[in-house]
């Protein structure tokens, strides 16, 4: 049975440690659903890091975190009165959120959007065990969280979270397709990464493949320039946005996925979206997008991925990618919220 939407016209709150200008696949997820959600009619407040004196992440500048009080927070969420509560991220203004929720007996929702065990694990020498008895604890009130596939359903169940809901994403095929002009001539063919430039992406599994032709890395990070020094043949040219990213795309014949720690990968659609085969490891992401469909090649040898990949149809990759809207995943979205009865407003 499907869940009933929220009331035209309610407002809802997100609160969020990641969201704009930071580029990244749960950014362009959150701002697509208060788009998503305005346009159905609906109220839609952010509480944000954009609102906050922030601090660089430790060894992630690019990420800013909020400096802030749990008084802060509880004013602005009073004074927003939401309807509905979703925090979004585990991090200080998801904590805080989290804190008031708790202690007000507010209903929330929350949603796990990146491997963050395995993201801090790959950066400091923290047990995987102890990062996810963090995100247990975070989301343990939580009355829905919401996770992207069923794998991530499957491996969070097995890490003991409970009350898992389904939220999947979409593409916009509009911005997105293999009509666009290509936005860099490179030699034939071309191999295309798309994302975060940092540790725990995995990056170098592609970068290190003796392959034919050229490799594209387009997004910026914390390993960035490192890597511009270690491989001089390949070309980085940075974080792109809207329409300079879609000819990007257009730019290359195969995306390559190396990712090992992505709950999905929002950019393996909008590769798909664009008529790009996608070569990935067979893990969770990609397993869960591609599957058995004749879109992409998962192989644990990343280097015969690619070289496959490059037979596919890309008429295919385009129709399978139009299959993922964001309407649909606005509707799972709006669908799973909690609401606030007007007897716990304070």
């Amino acid at each position: 049975m499907e869940n009933m939407l929220p009331p035209k016209g309610s407002r809802i709150l997100l609160i969020t440690d990641a969201w704009e200008p930071q580029i990244n696949g749960v950014v362009r997820t959150l701002t697509r659903m208060r788009d998503e959600a305005v346009e159905m009619g609906y109220d839609f407040h952010v509480i944000a890091p954009d609102q906050f004196k922030t601090f660089p992440m430790p060894t992630y500048p690019e990420i800013k975190l909020s400096l802030t009080t749990p008084k802060s927070i509880s004013n602005k969420i009073k004074t927003i009165n939401p309807d509905y509560i979703h925090i979004a991220t585990e991090g200080p203004l998801g904590i805080l959120a989290r804190r008031y929720c708790v202690k007000s007996n507010y209903p929330f929702t929350t949603s796990y959007h990146t491997k963050f065990p395995e993201y801090i694990k790959a950066r400091f020498p923290i047990p995987l065990k102890w990062g996810y008895r963090f995100v247990r604890w975070f989301h343990a009130p939580s009355h829905g969280v919401m996770v992207v596939t069923k794998t991530v359903r499957e491996e969070l169940t097995h890490w003991g979270f409970k009350n898992l809901k389904n939220w999947s994403r979409g593409v916009d095929a509009k911005q997105f397709s293999p009509d666009h002009s290509k936005a860099i001539s490179l030699e034939s063919p071309v191999y295309c990464y798309v994302g975060r430039v940092a540790v725990e992406k995995n990056i170098e599994a592609f970068l290190n493949l003796d392959l034919q032709g050229s490799k594209l890395v387009v997004g910026g990070g914390p390993a960035l320039e490192q890597l511009k020094k270690k491989y001089k043949d390949v070309t980085f040219v940075g974080p792109k946005r809207g329409q300079e990213l879609a000819a990007h795309y257009c730019s290359a014949d195969v995306f390559v996925f190396p990712s090992k720690t992505d709950t999905f990968g929002v950019v393996i659609i909008e590769a798909l979206a664009s008529g790009l085969p996608v070569a990935a490891f067979p893990v969770p992401g990609p397993l869960d997008i591609i599957g058995d469909n004749d879109v992409g090649v998962l192989n644990e040898d990343l280097k015969s991925a690619c070289i496959e990949a490059l037979a596919i149809d890309k008429n295919k990759c385009v129709d399978f990618a139009k299959t993922f809207t964001w309407e649909k995943a606005a509707e799972q979205f709006l669908g799973h919220l909690s609401p606030i009865s007007k007897s716990d407003h304070k």
